[in-house]
């Protein structure tokens, strides 16, 4: 699948950088995107999920690690590229890639094509759906429910284009800095980081 490029600057480049050692599992993220956004009880539906990784250390002991996960808010969205309506669009201000339900028509080509598994359908609704950042509430100076609401702070969110914003310092002080499946040429805008504080 071909992706397009586009190098439009965002005013902001919003994104989330989630410091791995941190997350204990709790699932607080879980609860209150469910609770905040009215999702579907069923567990197929989520905005944010956690995920349990199993593991050795190095003395061969098992271990349990957990990965936080949401809409990675690409800059090469491939839900985009592949919505026959354009119910699926990202924002040119700050990147934000939402769905308009009005539009959406329930094909489902844009969860197929998401590497990520971000999205859901909602039955009820009839329409896809998926993590926003929580636009109304950063609309309003707050941060979004997920990163409000985790008693680790391992979520952490701001603009990567204010080089003084929480985030650009944690990216910066980072010992370790990846993305998932970013060998699929997406530019995801969630960043997963090792920190020594």
């Amino acid at each position: 699948m071909s992706l397009i490029h586009k190098k439009t600057k965002k005013q902001k480049n919003l994104a989330m950088v989630i410091v791995g050692d941190r997350c204990i599992g709790c699932d607080a993220c879980y609860v209150s995107c469910k609770t905040d956004w009215d999702v579907p009880a069923m567990k197929e539906a989520f905005r944010t999920k956690v995920f349990e990784v199993e593991g050795e250390d190095v003395h061969g002991n098992p271990t349990i690690g957990f990965l936080p996960t949401l809409c990675n808010h690409c800059d090469n969205a491939p839900c985009v590229d592949v919505c026959p309506t354009g119910a699926s669009f990202k924002r040119d201000e700050d990147g934000i890639v939402l769905v308009e339900p009005d539009m959406c028509i329930g094909c489902k080509a844009c969860m197929v094509a998401c590497p990520y598994d971000a999205r859901y359908y909602n039955e009820e609704e009839q329409t896809v759906d998926k993590c926003t950042f929580c636009l109304p509430r950063i609309s309003n100076g707050l941060d979004p429910a997920c990163v409000t609401t985790c008693v680790g702070e391992s979520r952490n969110f701001g603009d990567l284009n204010d080089t003084d914003s929480n985030v650009s310092k944690m990216l910066k002080d980072a010992t370790s800095i990846y993305k998932l499946k970013e060998d699929e040429g997406t530019s995801p805008n969630v960043y997963y980081v090792t920190l020594n504080y």
